[in-house]
């Protein structure tokens, strides 16, 4: 091969679509290539005009323009126009000019054919548009997590096991005996089964284990001829059978339960245990969150808080996705606070009102990773006096939150921390508070909108947290000129793109050359998919679930939110990965910052796809809410 020959081959091995193709393809088109050089300002491609070459930018830089006169994009070293007329009946359809002096290399239509037909990802990179590719790219990710694909009912491996409500407690544990199980689930005959297709719980109404038995029967002296209603568990989570594996993993997480009944349109089919889980996939973060229910000072949780890091790199390792890996982190971290809460408790006495305290932001969303800080709050019974209760609640506050800092949740440097006097408010302050920003969304009035309107409930009366949801869901809604003023606050963090789509880097500092994914990507997404879901009404708190309600509600153009889902997923993951190789390679402490030569081409690919999708967003919330207006 001539010189010339192998510099081209050599160019075209760094850059997609040509990185994929076998060394010998690569050298065959680098033989075949020609060559065209255009002065700045030079049309090289007219709209309409035959089109017979595909084009590869060697050097300089390119616009491409629609129809109508508009730009349509830019494009630098690298960078493929062309394929759109070759793929369309061979004719121009966006025009190109060379913005600079430009050297491109030329592959004609023949040689572009016979590659399309004989490499299926050269084909692929061509024929699907940038969100199908990354679309594409989420989907193999998924399809190779077992866990995001298996569903509860493949647990299944017996028929369910019952009694009625009136069998003698005797005769349950006789029949558990029998049948070697460790759970019963308790029927009512009587009972209608509800007309409400959201009350699938039919006539099952209660769960014995053998739990119950040792501590409502044996331990308490209870005659064994006690019917089976007054020891059963009443308060029953259900599963549906097309719940996934990981769902049930996280319902076992969040309630610190060990049996969960599974149902088909409304009757029980069996009941999945902790051991069915355990024997099904890995018990890390299950073992762990019970492991913090056992510590007994704060020293014990921050020695225990150790192994958080292994953890989180094992999930990564097992292919986890970014829901299932930010859900388990908050649940981890709920499960730190409450046990801290247990312990505040038992230190200062049991609290004068009752209260509420309440996580916020990532850990509310089920959106935590391995590097956050504690954003939380407290809300406080009506009857709060703070003259008689203020220093019970400072105490147990500045005590949970010195814990949680012991533990590895950096304090909030943005004072957002229950131990701060402002954010422990009553029920009735918390509203007027939240009505007030809202009706006067100034800009840190919006900065805390973003922060507290993701809310969870973690310990103590946590049906007042959902009480705020509601309020918060059915006011924000209402108000179009909070809407408006919140969407322009979420375009403040823009992604790293430059005009020319490459990535825009830190120039100076600690993290020169590098990028943050959080502030400018998975934040900013969350910020756009939190407007929709206030205008919508929707109460959830997950991103991925506020989608779901967004994409019932068809609020957005046809598969818009299913390209915000794609490209959450995405940068998440990129991050989650990041992270997980610095602590498992490096033995360094992760970050958010993310130097992109550390990517394949096709990750890097994805990810400009992924912040392509993040900016159309942004601009799009321009058009959907208008302060002036209104929405449309």
């Amino acid at each position: 091969m001539q010189a010339e020959h192998v510099d081209i081959a050599q160019f075209l091995a760094d850059h997609a679509p040509f990185d994929d193709l076998p060394e010998e393809a690569v050298n065959k088109l680098a033989a075949q290539i020609e060559i065209a050089y255009f002065r700045a300002g030079t049309e090289i491609l007219n709209y309409g005009e035959d089109i017979a070459d595909l084009y590869v930018i060697r050097s300089g830089a390119v616009e491409m323009y629609r129809r109508d006169g508009d730009l349509y994009n830019r494009l630098t070293i690298g960078g493929i126009f062309g394929s759109m007329g070759l793929l369309m009946n061979r004719k121009v359809r966006f025009p190109a000019k060379a913005l600079e002096d430009t050297l491109v290399y030329c592959i004609n239509v023949k040689l572009f054919n016979e590659f399309c037909d004989e490499y299926e990802a050269f084909a692929d990179f061509f024929e699907a548009d940038g969100n199908v590719r990354l679309h594409q790219a989420i989907v193999e990710q998924a399809d190779s997590n077992d866990l995001t694909t298996a569903k509860v009912k493949s647990l299944l491996h017996r028929d369910v096991v019952t009694v009625a409500k009136d069998a003698s407690v005797q005769m349950v544990a006789q029949l558990m005996t029998q049948e070697s199980v460790s759970s019963v689930l308790v029927t009512d005959a009587d009972k209608p089964i509800s007309d409400d297709p959201d009350d699938d719980d039919g006539q099952v109404v209660g769960i014995i284990t053998d739990r119950d038995l040792r501590t409502s029967v044996i331990a308490e002296g209870l005659s064994y001829e006690a019917p089976a209603a007054q020891i059963m568990q009443k308060d029953l989570l259900l599963l549906d059978s097309n719940a996934y594996v990981f769902e049930a993993v996280l319902a076992m997480l969040r309630d610190n339960i060990h049996h969960l009944p599974v149902v088909v349109k409304k009757k029980p089919i069996g009941v999945i245990s902790l051991s069915d889980i355990l024997r099904y996939e890995s018990q890390s973060s299950l073992l762990l969150v019970r492991g913090i229910l056992a510590q007994q000072s704060i020293e014990d949780l921050a020695h225990y808080a150790r192994q958080l890091p292994n953890v989180f790199v094992r999930m990564v390792n097992e292919d986890a996705n970014s829901h299932m890996i930010g859900t388990a982190m908050a649940v981890i971290g709920r499960t730190f606070k409450q046990r801290l809460l247990d312990l505040a408790e038992e230190k200062f006495g049991p609290p004068p009102v009752p209260y509420c305290f309440i996580a916020l932001g990532s850990m509310a969303r089920d959106e935590q990773l391995i590097v956050t800080d504690q954003d939380n709050a407290i809300i406080l019974d009506n009857s709060f006096n703070e003259e008689l209760h203020d220093e019970y609640f400072q105490n147990l506050a500045d005590f949970v939150c010195d814990g949680l800092a012991e533990c590895g949740y950096k304090y909030c440097e943005g004072e957002i921390m229950a131990s701060f006097k402002k954010w422990r408010l009553t029920r009735e302050q918390w509203k007027e508070q939240f009505a007030g920003w809202m009706a006067e969304p100034k800009p840190q009035a919006l900065l805390h909108s973003s922060i507290f309107f993701d809310l969870d409930g973690v310990y103590g009366r946590n049906k007042w947290a959902e009480e705020l949801k509601r309020f918060i869901a059915t006011q924000g809604r209402k108000n179009k000129r909070f809407l408006a003023n919140l969407a322009a606050n979420a375009r403040n963090r823009t992604p790293p793109l430059g005009f020319f789509k490459d990535f825009v880097l830190e120039h100076n500092g600690q993290h020169k050359r590098s990028m943050n994914l959080k502030r400018r990507g998975t934040a900013p997404l969350s910020d756009v998919i939190r407007v929709h879901a206030l205008a919508i009404g929707s109460r959830k708190q997950n991103s991925f679930e506020r989608l779901e309600d967004i994409i019932e509600a068809k609020l957005l153009p046809e598969g818009k939110a299913q390209d915000l889902r794609d490209a959450l997923e995405y940068i998440a993951m990129i991050r989650i990965r990041h992270q997980a190789w610095q602590i498992e390679k490096l033995d360094e402490t992760p970050d958010n910052d993310l130097e992109p030569h550390l990517l394949s081409p096709f990750e890097q690919r994805n990810l400009k796809e992924a912040f392509a999708i993040l900016d159309k967003a942004q601009n799009f919330l321009k058009f959907r809410y208008s302060a002036n207006t209104g929405m449309k």
